[in-house]
């Protein structure tokens, strides 16, 4: 008998209701910077999305869903650093000039043109997901292989930010000194707008994750995360398929790395740091790596603590994210989305009819009907 957790009609319910509410969430903040505050939050839930997306469904263990987030993260400060400049007067930003530039470099001037610059922020990271995931899986790394691939690809892309000062910025980062300025509009980052904004992103994006995962094609990756051998043997290209999905895991990650910049005004090698791209499985694995939905609840659950813990621990608040994480794998493996199907299983079964009741769905035919999680 299934519970409640699989009800799809239900399930369907809790997203809309779910995003409802985040949506009046700012009607009831009169604090610009909270404002800006849960805007992170929203696109950090949007990190935690792409890893559920590759992780917990396609069951790729990539530890670099930051190159996707850093990539796009620079497009967006090129194209908004861009917008500040004067193409006569100034054609060139301050920190290359500091650098000796004389020239603005080839590599930015398709940032001159705004919607290029934002099309460039995506594309270029999905690209580069795709070939990149095609070399891995045309090799079949599966694995702890995949991890220490991607992770390594993670930190030569962390070096290369970090070492070309003259095109980068360096370890300062850009800083654009204007909001995105879009056909003459300017958003606000503060503003209930770009709350709004990076909120209808991430619906869009979660639930159009939750339907192509509910199709077949969402059947047949999950089915490649359980036993790949036996999908290859029926015949499915399981390489097509986990580049598929870690492409798909690159295009999230880079929007969620475009509206970043958006929001903060700013990007630098941090956001290719090793430790970011942990921390996106940490958010995931509390809040439940099979669920969509408890992917975005986790890393909206880890970021609040740390807001209001971390400047009181500083670094210490790693050793408790640490111990967060070791508790959720030995006691909840399945995050706090699996804290709560064990208690709707639980509520099933008290409400379950006895032996004697008339029968209903065979065990049989129940435990073969795809799950879907919410």
């Amino acid at each position: 008998m299934n519970s409640l957790y699989d009800n799809r009609t239900l399930q369907w319910i809790v997203y809309f209701v779910f995003f409802a509410v985040l949506a009046v969430l700012p009607m009831f903040i009169e604090n610009a910077f909270t404002t800006n505050l849960f805007s992170r939050f929203i696109v950090l839930g949007m990190l935690a999305l792409s890893v559920s997306v590759v992780w917990g469904f396609g069951g790729i263990l990539s530890l670099g869903q930051g190159i996707a987030f850093g990539l796009a993260a620079y497009g967006m400060g090129m194209t908004m650093q861009m917008q500040s400049q004067d193409p006569v007067n100034a054609p060139i930003p301050s920190f290359m000039l500091t650098n000796e530039l004389t020239e603005l470099p080839a590599l930015w001037i398709p940032f001159w043109h705004t919607p290029t610059g934002i099309a460039l922020a995506l594309i270029v990271p999905t690209i580069f997901f795709g070939v990149f995931g095609a070399m891995m899986f045309q090799a079949r790394l599966v694995g702890v292989f995949v991890a220490i691939v991607t992770l390594a690809m993670l930190s030569a892309w962390y070096s290369m930010a970090f070492d070309m000062q003259p095109y980068t910025a360096g370890f300062n980062g850009i800083s654009p000194p204007a909001p995105l300025n879009i056909a003459g509009h300017a958003i606000d980052p503060y503003s209930h707008e770009a709350y709004w904004i990076v909120l209808a992103f991430l619906a869009a994006l979660t639930l159009g994750m939750k339907l192509l995962l509910s199709t077949k094609f969402g059947l047949v990756v999950q089915a490649i995360r359980d036993d790949p051998e036996r999908a290859r043997f029926l015949g499915y290209s399981v390489a097509g398929y986990q580049v598929t999905i870690f492409t798909i895991s690159g295009f999230i990650a880079a929007v969620a790395g475009v509206l970043w910049v958006m929001i903060v005004q700013y990007v630098s090698p941090t956001a290719l740091e090793v430790q970011f791209s942990v921390s996106m499985v940490i958010w995931a694995a509390v809040g439940g790596r099979m669920s969509l939905l408890g992917a975005i609840i986790g890393a909206f659950f880890v970021n609040g603590i740390q807001s209001y813990l971390g400047d009181e621990l500083l670094y210490g608040f790693l050793l408790v994210l640490g111990g967060l994480f070791i508790v959720i794998v030995r006691f909840l493996p399945n995050g706090l989305a699996g804290l709560l199907e064990m208690a709707l299983a639980r509520i099933g079964r008290s409400k379950a009819p006895g032996p004697d009741a008339e029968p209903g769905t065979p065990p049989v035919a129940a435990s073969a009907a795809p799950r879907s999680q919410v």
